[in-house]
């Protein structure tokens, strides 16, 4: 018996000291951010996606001006157990900066509506919309909400390196707790919850003495929290940053410099 308690306390401190310690936690507001965020901003993977979904055919009036509590018909397969659909409408296609691979089809937010009836024509009652409703645009369901505590975990992968390609909210200079889309997702090895260093490429000055041009060194200006992932693309939450980040600045994990 003294011998097992023995090797007990000599375990604890070990068995402490294995497990990974917590990484930046995110505070409530940051927290509800993303959250919103993620309810007024969508990515699918291919084109088809948005395709199969189903569509608005037109308004109770047969205009299609959607305003709130405006009832609306549509045809597609909608789930009467979901209570609150998405309307969505495609957007920009975002391709791969080097290779002009399709990444993914990000979906405009038009607003949402609430499930009436079902039909060959179902019917939805408008609740919310940031423009007009046009015939064609797509009914999603309410996207899963992020176990928000797994972000505080997540352990660094392979290092993974790539460039920041949008703003979903449109802004030409990038400050803390902007969203920001990436050019890289789960098949590269992006996780929900990593971070990631934000690389902005050395400027290039002229020697006042010889007038060559020289490149200066490129220099880390921030850090990126990885919030949800898709395939070829992920969002990325600006934690912190020393200067305006932009599109085209490059990021990458910090396995390369732990090596």
């Amino acid at each position: 018996m003294r011998k097992s308690l023995l090797v007990l306390l000599l375990w604890a401190p070990l068995a402490s000291a294995l497990i990974p310690p917590p990484g930046p936690r995110l505070d409530h507001t940051t927290q509800q951010a993303i959250q919103r965020f993620l309810l007024h901003n969508r990515i699918f993977d291919s084109p088809q996606d948005l395709d199969n979904a189903p569509y608005i055919i037109a308004a109770g009036t047969g205009r299609v001006l959607g305003a709130n509590d405006e009832r609306v018909h549509a045809r597609g397969n909608l789930d009467p157990s979901q209570p609150i659909y998405g309307i969505f409408r495609r957007g920009k296609a975002y391709t791969d900066p080097r290779t002009q691979e399709l990444l993914g089809v990000n979906a405009d937010d038009i607003g949402t509506a609430r499930f009436i009836t079902a039909g060959d024509l179902s019917t939805l009652a408008v609740q919310r919309i940031t423009q007009e409703i046009r015939p064609g645009d797509r009914l999603f369901r309410a996207p899963s909400p992020i176990a928000l505590h797994s972000l505080d975990a997540a352990q660094p992968g392979p290092f993974i390196e790539g460039t920041i390609i949008d703003v979903p909210k449109g802004v030409t200079q990038i400050g803390v707790l902007d969203a920001v889309t990436l050019n890289k997702g789960r098949r590269d090895g992006l996780a929900e919850g990593q971070l990631l260093s934000v690389i902005k490429a050395g400027a290039r000055v002229r020697d006042a003495l010889t007038g060559a041009l020289v490149t200066l060194p490129d220099a880390r200006a921030g850090t990126l929290l990885v919030f949800r992932t898709y395939e070829k693309l992920s969002y990325g939450l600006v934690l912190n940053a020393s200067q305006p980040l932009a599109v085209q600045d490059r990021f990458e994990t910090a396995a390369k410099h732990n090596e």
